[in-house]
Parts: structure tokens; C-alpha cells; sequence
């Protein structure tokens, strides 16, 4: 996984002391309202399915950070539709030690154009995958409950951004 160059230097100087950065969490849909799809990623760190994610870089815009990250790790081009939650994650260490703690905004962004694919070597597979597979019931794809917050906000009618404090 490229760990972003700021964060490389950050770490020169700060070693593996805790380090709090902003992240991005892309939940892309096409289709129709009655048979939606979203564009889920497998990890090659952990093997683990999710939406796009990212770290935002220094002066960019979180939107436009979910955007990057979607074309950057599955080719595909997606528009934002809005803001859909604000949270916290817990702590994380890394097998290295290096320890993060994450300001996550989670995007609903619209699919415009190309064929999803691992673009980079951040992932082994991109695909589209029926929102009715992701409920409680049939989640086959194994998303994290984290994450499937965030799916659900996203997908959610809600004018404002749900707010969560801690996810696990």
C-alpha cells in the first residue's frame, strides 16, 4: 500500500507516535432506484471488501479527494451527490507500529464512466455488486460493520450528514 509523501515525512520526524489525518470514504451507485449497484474493492492489505477509500492530501478538498481515489483505484470517473456522515475511527496500528487515528468523510458519488479495475496496487479487485447482496441477511461480501455504516448513510435520503463519534 503507497503510503502518501506527507505522511513519509511526518513520520521522519514524529516516528510511530499517534498521527490523525483526514480520510475519505467513497460509496459510488449506478443503476436505477428499484436494482442500484455499488462499486466495492478488495483490499490487497487485508483481503477485505469496502467502498473506495483515502487519505485526503494536504489543501485538498475531501470531495475531490473521494473522486481521486475512485478514478486512482478502479478507473472509473464518479461525480458527488453529497456529504453523507462524519465520523471518527478508533485508533489503528499498523503492523509497523505506525499508529492513525482517522477523521473519515463518507461521500455518496454518482458513476459516470469506465469499467471498474484495480488501477493501482492498492486493491486486487473492483467490481459492481447488486445493494441488495449488503443487508444484514446476505452481506456474501463480508463488509465490516464500519463500513456498512457508512453504506447505509450513504445511501440514506437524509439532507445532513449522520455524525459518529467513535465506529469500531
Amino acid at each position: 500500500m503507497p503510503v502518501p509523501e506527507f505522511v513519509t515525512a511526518l513520520r521522519s520526524k514524529i516516528g510511530t507516535d499517534p498521527l490523525w489525518l483526514i480520510g475519505c470514504t467513497a460509496v459510488v451507485t449506478r443503476g436505477d432506484a428499484a436494482a442500484p449497484q455499488l462499486l466495492l474493492v478488495r483490499r490487497a492489505d487485508n483481503g477485505a471488501w469496502t467502498p473506495v477509500t483515502g487519505i485526503v492530501d494536504p489543501g485538498e478538498h475531501p470531495s475531490v479527494a473521494a473522486v481521486r481515489e475512485v478514478l486512482e483505484e478502479t478507473a472509473v470517473t464518479a461525480k458527488v451527490v453529497r456529504l453523507a456522515q462524519v465520523g471518527v475511527t478508533r485508533q489503528v496500528r499498523y503492523p509497523n507500529g505506525d499508529q492513525t487515528q482517522y477523521l473519515d468523510l463518507t461521500y455518496r458519488l454518482r458513476y459516470r464512466t469506465g469499467r471498474p479495475r484495480p488501477a493501482d496496487d492498492e486493491n486486487t479487485d473492483a467490481r459492481w455488486v447488486p445493494v441488495a447482496e449488503l443487508g444484514a441477511a446476505g452481506n456474501r461480501w463480508g463488509l465490516s460493520a464500519a463500513m456498512q455504516a457508512r453504506v447505509s448513510a450513504a445511501l440514506a435520503d437524509e439532507a445532513a450528514p449522520r455524525q459518529v463519534l467513535l465506529e469500531g
